[in-house]
């Protein structure tokens, strides 16, 4: 059992920056790879990032390319997601999974509690 517990959300205004966090309670944190989606009520869970086990390759979403940036520390067993020039749209809770190196969120295994980021125009 993987258990995540991500970290970092809160309040900012647009064009800020902030650094979510996601640790992962399992030695063997390398062999999953990480996403992060986000939702907002009334919908889905959308895709945002993902990293590979390794960390050598990452994919994102085209609305954040450009202002997120994942990364991971395999030996914090934790996975990052960096988040510039925030805005308003950007407002939603946003999660960590554990899984297969994909897009689709049916896919991943293992999903944190979720951090709220808000972002104010």
């Amino acid at each position: 059992q993987v258990q995540l517990v991500e970290s970092g959300g809160g309040l900012v205004q647009a064009g800020g920056s902030l650094r979510l966090s996601c640790a992962a309670s399992v030695r063997t944190f390398g062999r999953y790879a990480m996403g992060w989606f986000r939702q907002v009520p009334g919908k889905e869970h959308e895709f945002v990032a993902a990293i590979t086990r390794s960390g050598s390759s990452t994919v994102y979403t085209g609305s954040v390319k450009g202002r997120f940036t994942i990364s991971r520390d395999n030996a914090k067993n934790t996975v990052y997601l960096q988040m510039n020039s925030l805005k308003p749209e950007d407002t939603a809770v946003y999660y960590c999974a554990a899984g297969p190196f994909t897009t689709s969120r049916e896919e991943y295994n293992y999903w944190g509690q979720g951090t709220q980021v808000t972002v104010s125009s």
